[in-house]
């Protein structure tokens, strides 16, 4: 199975001993998608990955960053895991599920040891990482990611790998993405009513990152946006390190309502107008070109509603505007995320309204550009382009890590402790916990 052998990956393992296939559930407000990929779609020489069979359908039962329907959702996963089934002619009986509900967030944990005269070893990195996890108090909550983020030796910090170093106190910076623990239920459950396994969650804007990031981009800092239909959620890099997670229910859905709404249309046209001419931005005779939308309800007698294109953009805008600086007043409360220089990049289905990019430009007052799978380049274009970056992250971090200080089983089946730190292997030359280490320091 996929998640015994890539625990053994993130406890330090080589990597080379996987599962037959990967299989990898982006579940949304506005669609489920879902990538399968088999031993050989790993591609060591030039760091990418072969998607061997991928689907997306509409999606049900998942509205405000909540499932609200489990047997609507369950059906909608268990579509989108059988057509991407047959697009690989391979079986999967498991999942990873990529996600923004449950009001994701991440938590800052720091944790200092004593030391001792000898050099820093591996057994002073696991005495940190352990009493770090000791520290955890998340009531009501799950964590989904356990991830390092900085080490410090003697108050020093910005060390990347502090063994070998000598000095009285080693420290440790630890960022826990967690979710609301009845949202983590509600997901299982369904994942049960479709007879699959649930492998392991993840945040949406984290895996997207992995996808459409540089690793400049990672290093120098950066700000990954995924802009889902239920909500917008934001992963901030520094350093290389993930340094934290913001989440805020109100995405491309939102707008799609306020469209229904504004012009008296139904929701399927408020989609279509959306979609075919919408804008967050003005653009050229947007006063003298009208649209046509159905009319709200059943009467036959009704004409359809007419209206010229600049109201589209007055109902936009506003929406998309007020989404962003909520994201962007939530990241500057936090202190992350709006270092000078600090990059800004889009990805999730949303991201593709005209004007967006531009829109964000404005709100954030930074470079922005729209954010792509960059290492999956034999996808297909309909399964390319921003909305797809999650499902391929997940695939991504399954091949290339990052690996994480607590396991996916560990994660899956309850709250953590100090026990579930990186063990060293006693009884061999080669400690699984420095495998753990070299892969991500």
């Amino acid at each position: 199975m996929a998640v015994r052998d890539r625990e053994m990956g993130q406890d330090g393992l080589k990597a080379q001993t996987r599962a037959p296939v990967v299989a990898a559930l982006d579940l949304g407000q506005s669609k489920v998608a879902c990538f399968i990929m088999k031993p050989d779609g790993v591609r060591h020489a030039d760091r990418t990955i072969r998607v061997a069979g991928a689907s997306h359908i509409q999606s049900k039962g998942v509205k405000g960053g909540a499932i609200i329907n489990m047997d609507e959702t369950a059906q909608a996963i268990g579509q989108a895991v059988e057509r991407a089934e047959r697009a690989a002619g391979a079986p999967v009986s498991g999942v990873v599920v990529s996600t923004a509900i449950g009001q994701m967030a991440s938590h800052r944990v720091r944790a200092k040891v004593s030391l001792g005269a000898n050099p820093i070893g591996d057994a002073d990195l696991a005495r940190a990482i352990a009493m770090a996890l000791d520290q955890i108090r998340l009531p009501n909550r799950r964590p989904i990611h356990v991830l390092p983020v900085a080490w410090s030796v003697d108050g020093a910090r910005g060390v990347r790998d502090p063994r070998a170093m000598r000095g009285g106190s080693l420290g440790l910076d630890l960022l826990v993405v967690s979710m609301a623990e009845g949202a983590f239920n509600a997901l299982g459950h369904c994942l049960e009513l479709a007879h699959l396994d649930l492998q392991g969650v993840v945040a949406a804007p984290v895996v997207s990152s992995l996808s459409a990031l540089e690793e400049d981009e990672m290093d120098l800092g950066c700000v990954c946006i995924d802009m889902g239909g239920g909500s917008t959620s934001a992963a901030v890099w520094g350093g290389r390190s993930l340094l934290h997670v913001e989440s805020v229910n109100v995405g491309g859905d939102h707008v799609t309502a306020d469209i229904a709404r504004g012009l008296s249309t139904s929701r399927a046209g408020a989609e279509r107008l959306k979609t075919l001419h919408g804008s967050a931005m003005a653009s050229a005779n947007e006063d003298r070109e009208m649209l046509e939308a159905p009319p709200r309800g059943e009467d036959m007698e009704s004409g359809p509603v007419i209206v010229p294109r600049a109201m589209l953009k007055t109902v936009i805008a506003p929406r998309v505007e007020e989404t962003l600086e909520l994201l962007r007043d939530r990241l500057r409360a936090s202190g992350h995320g709006l270092e000078p220089g600090a990059g800004l990049v889009l990805t999730g289905g949303a991201s593709q309204l005209n004007g967006v990019r531009e829109l964000a430009v404005r709100v954030f007052d930074r470079p922005v550009r729209l954010g792509r799978p960059q290492r999956a380049p034999h996808m297909a274009d309909a399964a390319s382009g921003p909305a797809f970056c999650s499902a391929a992250g997940v695939l991504l971090r399954a091949a290339y890590g990052p690996r994480e200080a607590v396991s996916a089983r560990k994660l899956m089946s309850r709250q953590i402790t100090a026990a579930d730190a990186p063990r060293i292997h006693r009884g061999g030359p080669v400690a699984r916990f420095a495998g753990w280490l070299r892969e991500n320091l």
